[in-house]
């Protein structure tokens, strides 16, 4: 078990690594920062000027390792637009992201585990099929299309709910919508699997010829073992939706992470653009990470190793 953490905690770290890599020569590479920063009315001698202040006459693996070391320790520089440090602007937004990716995770886990069950129970019925295709047109729908969706019904029309902003939780509940229903098909579906083999398992056939009934079989006994991938899962479909939630923030208005991002990437603000995309990135791989050894904590054949 030591080796497979091991194992797993060294993969994470040459992926983390490995994205800092390529995010920086990524945005590097995109064009020349000291034009982009000083705008296009700018003269020879003020691009240059501000090339030597950013220190982006140097050569590009030096900047890269003083770049990675500051990032190390939390010092992403200063914001060329915002004139604020950087980790200032993003421990300001990011509260709300966390925010949102919980209240969908939330969403999702409370829609998806349920419809699962069901769905493993009634196989091969209408409502099986209803849920399978509530499953496909979740993966197929544009998030940003759904947003738009939810927004007109009801905020426009039946002015139930915000349109956009953050300052109440009202706010949230149809962008946590818009985000969970990003995360359900994959968990529906794994849960109904999960279901459908447990099921048909030697042990459930055995407690139902004790004569216990059908609430405490699929409850107590198949449950409880099907949704072990699943909690796996919910951790990295946070990952996924903390990366999506860039597009949902925008739409809704939301001054969490994903907006400022976007607002970022609009106006060349190359210091928030490589900090932001980092910090997304180790959140996803520290959940990968999580979930893999919460796998190998639940499985007997990696908890012996």
């Amino acid at each position: 078990m030591l080796v497979f953490v091991t194992r797993r905690l060294l993969v994470a770290l040459s992926v983390a690594l490995t994205v800092s890599i390529v995010s920086f020569l990524l945005l590097h590479f995109s064009g020349d920062l000291a034009t982009s920063i000083a705008g296009p009315d700018a003269t020879a001698e003020q691009v240059e000027k501000i090339r030597v202040e950013f220190g982006l006459d140097q050569p590009i693996v030096e900047q890269y390792f003083h770049w990675l070391v500051s990032a190390v320790q939390l010092n992403f520089g200063r914001s060329y637009y915002f004139q604020d440090s950087v980790m200032s602007l993003i421990s300001e937004r990011l509260p709300i992201t966390l925010t949102l990716g919980g209240l969908a995770l939330g969403l999702a886990i409370l829609v998806a585990i349920p419809l699962g069950v069901i769905a493993a129970i009634k196989q091969n019925t209408w409502i099986d099929r209803l849920a399978l295709s509530f499953a496909v047109v979740g993966q197929a729908m544009p998030s940003f299309w759904f947003g738009l969706t939810l927004i007109i019904v009801f905020a426009v029309n039946l002015h139930w709910l915000p349109a956009g902003g953050n300052s109440s939780w009202q706010h949230f509940v149809l962008p946590a919508i818009c985000l969970g229903y990003y995360a359900m098909p994959a968990m529906m579906r794994l849960t109904r699997t999960g279901m459908l083999e447990v099921l048909n398992s030697d042990y459930i056939r055995t407690a139902r010829s004790k004569g216990l009934n059908e609430s405490t079989v699929v409850l107590k006994h198949a449950l409880r073992n099907a949704v072990i991938p699943v909690v796996a899962l919910a951790a990295v479909e946070l990952g996924f939706m903390l990366g999506g939630s860039v597009i949902v923030e925008s739409v809704f208005s939301l001054r969490g992470l994903g907006q400022l991002a976007w607002d970022s990437i609009s106006r060349n603000d190359y210091p928030v653009v490589q900090a932001v995309v980092l910090i997304i990135a180790v959140f996803y791989i520290a959940l990968t990470f999580f979930a893999d050894v919460l796998n190998a904590l639940l499985d007997p054949r990696l908890r012996v190793r």
